[in-house]
């Protein structure tokens, strides 16, 4: 008994099937108990569990507590529907902006569900019959051609020149030779040749199979099972943001009981007064515009990136791209050109290598030119101002090689007729081609492999021949031989039966080629304290080649392949992940790993990919970059961020962009929350010492929302800091109070207390003579002002100049529409009744002049001597 009997016997017995005719209608309907051949999608949240989400974080736990306190007001004590109205509408836009975040639902599975075959051929009872792919069942016989595309994962019982295309699973562009033949089991799916896996495609060849797993159980149900169980991380934006809404709230929790003990224990006030004064002390604690300037910085964000060619299909990531530290990429494509290309020549009559592109071609070289170009089926044609290439992409290489001489295959066979050809064969692996020539000799030429070459040559030819080739494969090339016999006349002979004795002509070598722009944005990205690493599918020494040139493999890195990789724990790989920078022949489990082992290490990973075994490393990233280009549907779905021209330099500059973002979103907070801050502190003093409430909830609620808010809006189109990408990235641990926005945020809110805190009492007891009234209009004024214009000194870190001031012309724009609301309610009288403000003195109004421009002043000085002590460089806009 052969060996392939043996295993056909083998698959017989451990599939209970009958590899002939196939499986009985009785052993169908038994085995269809076990499922069918369909993807499982994990069930989605419901809109109100979406909703509960946006609910639950801190800052609108707040404003719900306001609103439930104010909406009770309004109904037992006839406290006005103001603050409940205005406050829900707060609270619904910031959902609505959370709803809209999440707009793109999650659509790996559907993708991935897509990828099934609807109808398959199989042999059930011995004969063959068509049938839904998802009633596959194990044991199923499957007919195979080209064209079709796997139904399931099975084993290869019978194949004829069969290849497959398995990108989508191992990232490899070329098709895949498979063999009936039973093989050693091994590891990477891209060297289990007897097998085939469900989503792949048949490019060429016939063949049968026998299912030996469908549904969740193939290898991509598994990669559909990792999408499942994979949950994206909490942004660091999300995180710190939270962490802040916690604190203003603690703060605001501890000032409301200290407030209504005061107000009923010692002040006699009402529990309903003291009420008011609780709902107002929420409100001042909230910066309620925050949520939506964040959406708007990160959705500008959105807009300046797609101009970049990166779209971002979640709008938070625009921030966590900014702090990312660790770029994963792919090789092919990304880094490199996603086209094969000769880069060295080297014909028999020289002595060294030609580098293909520097200089003219020695006419030896040109010869081996031409016999290549000859022996060539590819073709490359304009059409519509385009070029069309197709072909094998080896091929392609020697198409796109002439074409850079201005050549054509059709040039040289104006000369060389072709009369038969023999082709390739993943066997023999050389494919020939006859031609007649014009002094009526023929010219017979073999390309393909050197060890299958029939040439005929000395020991010191074959040496040198050796040397060359080795030269090309220690430089990762793969390397095309090609040799050649005259005859006196056409041969009678076939074409397969002429193919000995060749003279030996030379070798090409080619590779996908880096990007020259991959090479200039991984230094970029270095210099701004991000590691790159390669994470690929293909070939160990090919990816070493790669990344030494690009710059990703620098001395003493290590290079491993999945195998390797898997031979590692969780805790060993942990330990050496800082010290590997290159990784080949990987699977979708060890992607998984390798993002995650740097997660663990503190670090905010972005992990390239465009086949759908990239798609589960994409979704546990921080950021997963899909190829648009490329990149299947599963891959974008599963991303954060697809880019349109394919180009690791774009993810460069998506960094930058997100980093600008996240520097206009920390402006933002330090602009709001130093208000916020100073508005607590301001209430429970002045209550604290017998003044009672400085400001009402609809005061406090027109400073935050529109004094504040507006002009706030527009931070989002500041420009990046000068020294944007020369700063390594934030931590994942940073507080949102680090580089110095604690302090600030101390100085403006220690400025804005003392100085509320004396124009309330040089308005109510100095000038008015005991005025509650005079004070709260003074202070509302002062703070809605003082609080807007103070946006300049905030909105650049270096020292502010005129130039500066007038750069940002919707800012602009906004300070001059947010004060006209503000200065309206002291220009008519109806709508300053209706905030509980009173007409001023010019006296009034002359300090309430001087006041708005202290904290501008303090900010800035504060920013001069910090440079100074620091000794920073003052880089001016006018740089």
């Amino acid at each position: 008994m052969t060996n392939a009997q043996r295993n056909r016997q083998q698959l017989e017995t451990v599939l209970k099937t009958n590899l002939t005719n196939g499986l009985t209608d009785v052993q169908v309907k038994q085995r269809q108990s076990d499922g069918r051949n369909v993807l499982q999608e994990e069930k989605p949240p419901t809109i109100f569990q979406k909703i509960w989400r946006h609910l639950s974080d801190v800052a609108s736990l707040v404003l719900l507590f306001a609103v439930a306190l104010s909406t009770y007001l309004a109904i037992a004590a006839n406290g006005g529907w103001t603050k409940t109205i205005v406050i829900g509408s707060i609270l619904v836009i910031n959902v609505l902006i959370g709803m809209y975040q999440e707009h793109s639902a999650e659509k790996s599975l559907a993708a991935l569900k897509k990828m099934n075959v609807h109808e398959v051929t199989v042999v059930r009872d011995g004969t063959s019959q068509v049938i839904n792919a998802a009633d596959l069942v194990v044991g199923d016989l499957v007919l195979l051609s080209g064209g079709n595309q796997i139904p399931a994962d099975g084993r290869l019982v019978e194949a004829t020149d069969l290849r497959i295309d398995e990108a989508v699973l191992t990232g490899e562009s070329e098709p895949v030779k498979k063999t009936a033949e039973p093989v050693d089991q091994a590891a990477e799916i891209g060297d289990r040749v007897n097998e085939v896996f469900s989503g792949t495609g048949v490019t060429q060849g016939t063949g049968q199979m026998v299912v030996t797993a469908i549904g969740m159980a193939t290898e991509i149900g598994s990669i559909a099972g990792m999408l499942n169980r994979t949950k994206a991380r909490t942004t660091p934006l999300q995180k710190r943001l939270n962490q802040l809404s916690s604190r203003l709230t603690a703060v605001a929790v501890v000032g409301g009981v200290i407030i209504t003990v005061l107000g009923l224990f010692f002040q006699g006030d009402t529990l309903t007064d003291a009420l008011m004064i609780g709902v107002s002390l929420a409100v001042a604690a909230v910066p309620e515009t925050l949520p939506i300037i964040v959406t708007i910085s990160l959705s500008h964000g959105v807009g300046v990136m797609a101009k970049q060619h990166a779209i971002m299909r979640r709008v938070d990531a625009v921030e966590t791209i900014g702090g990312v530290n660790v770029i994963a990429s792919d090789k092919t494509g990304t880094l490199t050109q996603n086209q094969m290309t000769v880069t060295q020549a080297w014909s028999v009559f020289d002595d060294q290598p030609t580098r293909v592109g520097n200089g003219p071609l020695q006419e030896q070289t040109q010869t081996l030119m031409k016999l290549m170009g000859l022996a060539t089926n590819a073709t490359r044609e304009k059409v519509n101002d385009e070029w069309v290439e197709i072909g094998d992409s080896t091929e392609l290489a020697i198409v796109r090689w002439l074409a850079a001489d201005g050549l054509t295959r059709a040039d040289f066979e104006q000369e060389a007729l072709r009369v038969a050809e023999d082709p390739f064969n993943s066997t023999k692996k050389t494919m020939a081609t006859l031609h007649q020539l014009p002094d009526g000799r023929a010219l017979l030429i073999v390309k393909g492999a050197i060890d299958h070459l029939p040439i005929t040559q000395s020991a010191s030819e074959q040496a040198k021949t050796k040397q060359i080739h080795d030269q090309f494969a220690h430089d990762a090339l793969r390397v095309l031989a090609v040799g050649y016999k005259y005859f006196d006349a056409i041969p009678e002979k076939p074409i397969e039966d002429l193919q000995h004795d060749l003279v030996f002509a030379g070798l090409i070598g080619m590779i996908d080629p880096p990007r020259e722009t991959a090479i200039a944005a991984v230094a970029q990205a270095a210099e701004a304290g991000i590691r790159t690493v390669m994470i690929t599918g293909d070939h160990l020494e090919t990816a070493k080649a790669i990344a030494k040139q690009i710059g990703i493999l620098r001395s003493g890195d290590q290079v491993v392949t999945g195998a390797a990789l898997r031979q590692l724990s969780d805790q060993e790989l942990a330990a050496q992940i800082e010290n590997i920078s290159v990784y080949a022949r990987v699977s979708p489990e060890d992607k998984i790993r390798i993002v995650k082992a740097w997660q663990q290490q503190g670090a905010t990973v972005a992990m390239t990919g465009d086949g759908v075994n990239d798609a589960p490393a994409l979704k546990a990233a921080d950021v997963g970059v899909a190829m648009g280009i490329t990149g299947t549907e599963v891959s974008k779905n599963a991303s954060d961020m697809i880019l349109t021209d394919d180009n690791f330099e774009t993810i460069v500059a998506a960094v930058a962009t997100g980093r600008a973002v996240y520097q206009n979103i920390l402006k933002a907070v330090e602009f709001l929350i130093g208000v916020n801050f100073a508005q607590i502190f301001l209430m429970i003093f002045a209550v604290g010492i017998g003044w009672g409430a400085p400001l009402i909830a609809e005061q406090l609620l027109l400073i935050n929302v529109l004094a504040d808010g507006i002009p706030g809006f527009y931070l989002s189109r500041e420009p990046a800091e000068p020294l944007n990408m020369k700063r390594p990235p934030i931590s994942r641990k940073t507080s949102i109070f680090a580089d110095g926005l604690g302090q600030r945020v101390v100085v403006r809110t220690t400025t804005f207390i003392l100085l509320t805190i004396g124009v309330y009492g040089i308005g109510r007891f100095v000038l008015a003579h005991n005025d509650p009234a005079i004070g709260m209009t003074m202070l509302f004024f002062t703070l809605a002002l003082g609080s807007m214009i103070d946006i300049y000194p905030i909105k650049q870190r270096s020292p502010l100049s005129w130039r500066g001031i007038r750069s940002n012309v919707a800012l602009n724009a906004g300070v001059i529409l947010a004060a006209s609301v503000v200065v309206s309610t002291a220009v008519f009288p109806w709508l300053g009744k209706a905030f509980q403000l009173t007409a001023l003195s010019p006296i009034n109004w002359l300090v309430i002049l001087i006041a708005i421009f202290i904290p501008s002043c303090v900010l800035e000085l504060n920013k001069r001597v910090k440079l100074m002590r620091f000794k920073q460089p003052v880089l001016l806009d006018e740089e």
